[in-house]
């Protein structure tokens, strides 16, 4: 059979019900063969890093690669900031790009280029993938797509990129059975460290659970939730973990990092015993004192053993699978019962009302942690939220009232802006419309704004909720900090169009608000009966002088945050 069709039924086996391209004349015959042989829903976009963020949205609410296909040269190069988001947040994703023939292939030759758009997509992408192929040999072909499906998927997942020549594409091939079965290997660890945490648990005055992406890249939810449940131990999580416990859990803390809830950062700081699941305790979680985080016993939880006693010394390692440590843990605790650390929850519910997320600013017009909280109590049918980069990407963080089941997402590693629109439009499809709310600054919006083309041929559910702010305004804030208020290319040579009169010309209705009096109205506007279906956008204006608040004060411990208090080094992250 031609090598098209049989890449086209193969993804239809693996169970891939839609995929994301832009099309070019190197992948023409995939298109085709796609469309013709199978019912893979071809999502066009307009660029491709939309496509290959689209596809990650699919795929981190599905927990199966997503899959996005680019052309050569130019087409493959876009792709590749959504493949390091990919890579950096634990995605599982196969990128298919088009290559020239293989006879137009410059091989060892010192020339730059042969064929045109000939670029040597393998050696820039090897260093943000699992795995790069070319597939030089069209008999390769089935074995090649097997095990980038298997890499992508087992141990940390991530992205697998296949790189086709044109000619490879339309040669015949033999049919061959592929195996659709992935399981979690084993683990060498033997959980000799099982009776110490139970002991640990048992006699531990403030725990903590630290909640981190793996959960989610794990396919752990489920043994996640048993785990709290049994141990009773309050939970915080990072940005990435945000939906693995919802809002109204008696046993949640909070957000913790550079932008966490105070209180959350503060609990963080007094805990006696810290279980660190699915989380690499990186510099923006733990602020640049890590001695002061590892003054306490730390269990640290993940499948990679060099993510562990990297930054924060002095864990103890538990290299393991999350699946594979809950099963263990469960089979240990079998009939173990845990005490209920009752005066850690109500130092933990002083601290929440000590220092309210709402009361964390000074602002002029609408507060973007009150709107989040309002426009979460509005937002029951969302299934997703998904965060751009940036300020309104840490008042949501702080202040989005998350449902169980609600999807959380946002470009943590990569801190990709332009991520949420399309990654958006990815979640959407992969959950069959159900609506999902997009939240983007003016300056994020601004990099993938060509899809709501996307949105609107696709007539997607999705309701994007622009916080204008007329600034780069986390980037400002820096600047007022080490820069003298020096504003170059945040607020002074940069500018934002009106967003609402955008959307109507692309066929979204739209709305603006400036006032505090108009956002209990404006996002109930969103989920009216004639409304709740469709697309929309609503623009909300933020004073450009509004800062990010609570903010580690660089260089102090993660207790210490301003404005109470003052940065000691300046920030290099």
């Amino acid at each position: 059979m031609k090598a098209s069709d049989y890449i086209a039924e193969f993804l239809a086996k693996k169970g891939i019900k839609s995929l994301f391209e832009l099309s070019g004349g190197m992948i023409t015959h995939l298109l085709d063969s796609i469309n013709q042989k199978t019912d893979i829903n071809i999502i066009s976009m307009h660029h491709e890093q939309a496509a290959a963020f689209a596809a990650e949205g699919y795929a981190r609410v599905t927990g199966i690669p997503g899959v996005a296909l680019a052309t050569s040269g130019p087409g493959a190069t876009n792709l590749l900031t959504g493949i390091g988001s990919c890579y950096f947040d634990s995605t599982p994703a196969i990128f298919i790009t088009g290559q020239v023939n293989r006879h137009e292939l410059k091989g060892n030759s010192s020339i730059r280029q042969l064929g045109f758009q000939e670029t040597d997509i393998i050696a820039m992408a090897s260093p943000i993938t699992k795995r790069c192929f070319q597939v030089k040999d069209p008999a390769d072909i089935p074995a090649i797509f097997e095990e980038s499906f298997r890499i992508s998927l087992e141990g940390r997942p991530g992205p697998v990129l296949i790189d086709i020549p044109m000619d490879v594409q339309r040669a015949d091939i033999s049919e061959v059975a592929t195996d659709d079965e992935h399981s979690i290997a084993g683990d060498n660890y033997d959980f000799s460290e099982l009776d110490n945490i139970i002991n640990d648990i048992r006699n531990a005055k403030r725990p903590l659970i630290l909640a981190g992406r793996g959960i989610k890249a794990g396919n752990s939810q489920f043994d996640f939730d048993k785990f709290v449940q049994l141990t009773k131990i309050p939970v915080i999580t990072t940005l990435l973990g945000l939906d693995t416990i919802s809002f109204d859990d008696e046993q949640r803390v909070g957000f913790i990092g550079s932008y966490g809830n105070r209180w959350a950062n503060i609990a963080f700081g007094e805990c006696d015993l810290l279980l660190v699941l699915g989380s690499r305790l990186d510099i923006r979680q733990t602020g640049a004192d890590a001695n002061f985080i590892a003054q306490r016993k730390i269990y640290h939880v993940d499948c990679l053993s060099e993510e562990i006693n990297n930054r924060v010394k002095g864990c103890v390692p538990v290299v393991s699978h999350l699946k594979n440590f809950f099963k263990a843990f469960f089979n240990k605790a079998l009939n173990s019962t845990f005490p209920l650390p009752a005066e850690w929850n109500s130092r933990i519910d002083q601290l929440k009302s000590t220092w309210p997320d709402v009361a964390e600013l000074e602002t002029v017009g609408i507060n973007p942690n009150v709107f989040m909280h309002q426009l979460s109590k509005a937002s029951v049918q969302a299934s997703t939220y998904l965060a751009d980069v940036g300020s309104h990407q840490m008042w949501a963080a702080q202040s989005l009232e998350l449902n169980r089941g609600q999807h959380f997402l946002t470009s943590g590693g990569m801190g990709a802006m332009g991520f949420s629109l399309p990654a958006g439009i990815g979640a959407c499809i992969a959950l069959e419309k159900k609506p999902v709310v997009v939240l983007i600054g003016d300056g994020c919006m601004q990099i993938n704004i060509q899809e709501l083309q996307t949105i609107v041929r696709n007539n997607l559910p999705i309701k994007i909720i622009v916080l204008n702010n007329r600034t780069l305004g986390m980037i400002r804030q820096f600047q007022d900090s080490y820069f003298e208020s020096r504003y170059q290319s945040t607020y002074w040579g940069y500018d934002a169009p009106d967003f609402t009169k955008i959307a109507i010309a692309y066929g979204i209705d739209a709305k603006t608000i400036s006032g505090s009096e108009e956002t209990e109205d404006a996002v109930n506007w969103l989920w009216t009966k004639d409304n709740q279906n469709r697309p929309q956008l609503l623009q909300v204006m933020i004073d450009p002088k509004t800062n990010t608040y609570p903010k580690i004060a660089f260089g102090r411990p993660i207790t210490e945050m301003e404005p109470f208090a003052k940065p000691i080094e300046m920030e290099g992250t």
